[in-house]
């Protein structure tokens, strides 16, 4: 039986770039522009196909890290375009459907601005040499919001189903987990500074006692002599 990503088993470095999931992740970010082109044309079965790519773009945000756990081929590029692929996906498409008069400006702001917040503290974190993983509030907010949206790009009920309404009330579940993962990061960034701060201070103590120590043992010596 061959294996399904052969090359995968390949020894690599993390600044291989070829892999199958940094070319999901590129997937991804090409369907971006076909989302906004196709809701674009104000269509409801143009916003049906539409609702199915943005799923599909959705099952490769899982995939990709998927294949790169199990697979070990986590890379450089990969973690720079994962999320910002995410991103990408999710910000074009509240845009639209904002412009679509489908959700309240606000709700996009807010949205918005949590992923702008987020995102500088995350890098003022890696600046500072803290990693502040993605916490399990956030990961319900990214699931809520996908599910959320294709039900608001389709908007007309299926199968009497109310998609409309029950995407409308998701997208407002996601704002509040939002701004409650936002206060989680905030907490855990100051929480992991204070922490680094406490651990170099006692470094730095340890190191001036050593030093204390080290003069005395040479005085002695000396005297000794």
């Amino acid at each position: 039986m061959t294996n399904p990503i052969p090359h995968e088993n390949i020894p690599h470095d993390e600044l291989t770039f070829g892999t199958t999931p940094n070319m999901l992740t590129l997937v991804r970010v090409a369907l971006v522009p076909v989302i906004v082109g196709l809701l674009f044309l104000k269509n409801p079965v143009w916003d049906l196909i539409t609702a199915i790519v943005f799923i599909a773009a959705s099952i490769t945000d899982y995939a990709d890290g998927y294949i790169a756990r199990k697979h070990k081929v986590v890379t450089v590029y990969g973690k720079l375009l994962d999320p910002l692929a995410d991103k990408f996906l999710i910000v074009s498409a509240l845009v639209m459907l904002q412009e679509l008069g489908r959700i309240h400006p606000v709700v996009v702001i807010l949205l918005i601005c949590r992923e702008m917040a987020v995102t500088g503290l995350r890098a003022l974190a890696s600046a500072e040499g803290v990693i502040i993983a993605a916490s399990p509030t956030a990961k319900a907010k990214t699931a809520t919001q996908m599910v959320a949206i294709p039900l608001l790009m389709v908007k007309s009920d299926i199968l009497v189903l109310p998609l409309y309404p029950i995407g409308v009330a998701l997208i407002y579940v996601s704002l509040g987990i939002s701004l409650w993962s936002a206060k989680d990061y905030i907490v855990d960034f100051l929480k992991a500074i204070k922490e680094k701060r406490l651990k170099k201070i006692t470094v730095k103590k340890q190191l001036k006692l050593a030093r204390r120590a080290a003069k005395r043992v040479a005085r002695l010596a000396r005297k000794i002599k």
